[in-house]
């Protein structure tokens, strides 16, 4: 009985520095759970020092001043931690009736189409910072922010009207601390390629890559004070040598709400990495890969691309979305809308086979009266 009551008596006696110190030493999910064990860890657990070596472990771009002085202006780093660390589930796409035909109506007005006007007057790009971070095998590679969008002209319509998307390495900021170019080597962990066609046959490269890589894309709205990861942290895809040999395509995002914005209801956030092959192993040369793009972009479920206006819309909407903190529930809900995208895809062809079949049989209905009457 006196060895089941030591540990609790011991735990309570314990110095708030050594505390403090354990405390530090653990992640945010330990961190959480170990501010439910004691009402001293809970007191400890809410020291914003804690939860900024937290997200600094879990998010290098964190610790630039600039980032740091963002977080302290919407909440501080244990909000940021947990509203960040748990990914985007829209629950929306299994209740979503896939089979009906998602069409955009003529007769919609702009107010209607694009949503409340004084709801979009609300929504600025420069209210938008994206903070980016890439791992592969638990090494950061890549870390980058972006603030507000870029190539927005306030006056024009251009941004608003036409397809939105971010380069990120386009357009990161100029004293970003990782500038650059970044690569992946067989110091980092990738497996030496002594040809393209070697790889081509196997694919050990693509499956260490597509296994290892780990994105995070937070967005922070600076005027509402809320923020949001739209990766899925985990690839959802990827394509291996395209549009060349030497390229690799990976996947990422989440699944967006847009109800009252687009009649569609639900878009994609799609996040795409490309690393393309500038060495293989050689004298005196390992395998290294390039990181040549990082972008992100939103389309519907048919595969059209969104607008800006609608786009700003829809991250503001995303801002204040369900998520969980078990991220196979997130990748469960972006496979479940590449099935059902999949699925009206197939519709569709149905449809048009069917439509061109009755074309062919009227075609043929036709000839068959002309010359029935003209013979």
């Amino acid at each position: 009985m006196a060895l089941s009551v030591a540990p609790a008596e011991s735990m309570a006696s314990l110095n708030s520095d050594l505390s403090c110190d354990i405390l530090r030493r653990l992640d945010g999910p330990t961190l959480a759970s170990a501010a439910c064990a004691c009402a001293a860890f809970c007191s400890i657990s809410k020291e914003e020092k804690l939860w900024e070596n937290v997200c600094s472990s879990t998010w290098p771009s964190t610790s630039r001043e600039d980032v740091k002085s963002l977080i302290s202006c919407i909440g501080g780093f244990r909000k940021f931690y947990a509203d960040c660390f748990p990914l985007i589930v829209n629950k929306e796409v299994a209740e979503y009736q896939w089979n009906d035909h998602l069409e955009y109506p003529e007769e919609w007005t702009e107010a209607e189409y694009y949503g409340d006007v004084d709801e979009f007057e609300s929504v600025a790009p420069s209210d938008f910072v994206s903070i980016v971070d890439i791992r592969y095998k638990d090494k950061t590679i890549c870390s980058k922010v972006l603030w507000g969008i870029p190539n927005v002209n306030e006056l024009s319509g251009w941004f608003y009207n036409c397809p939105f998307r971010i380069d990120l390495l386009t357009n990161a900021a100029r004293d970003d601390d990782n500038e650059g170019e970044v690569f992946l080597s067989v110091s980092d962990g990738l497996p030496p390629i002594l040809s393209m066609e070697k790889e081509r046959k196997d694919g050990k490269l693509w499956m260490e890559l597509r296994d290892g890589l780990r994105l995070s894309w937070i967005v922070v709205n600076k005027k509402v004070k809320q923020t949001v990861n739209l990766a899925s942290w985990s690839p959802l895809g990827g394509q291996r040598h395209w549009p060349t040999d030497k390229d690799f395509v990976t996947r990422f995002g989440s699944v967006l709400s847009a109800k009252g914005i687009l009649p569609c209801q639900v878009v994609e956030c799609i996040l795409i990495m490309k690393f393309r092959v500038v060495h293989t192993e050689g004298e005196g040369v390992q395998t290294t890969l390039k990181l040549t793009e990082l972008s992100m972009q939103l389309k519907d479920i048919e595969g059209a691309h969104v607008n800006g206006r609608s786009s700003l819309l829809i991250l503001k909407k995303a801002l204040s979305c369900h998520r969980s903190k078990n991220h196979s529930e997130a990748l469960e809900s972006c496979h479940l809308y590449s099935k059902a995208q999949a699925e009206l895809k197939e519709e569709k062809m149905r449809n048009e086979s069917r439509l061109d079949r009755l074309c062919i049989l009227s075609g043929i209905a036709a000839s068959l009266t002309f010359w029935y009457y003209f013979l």
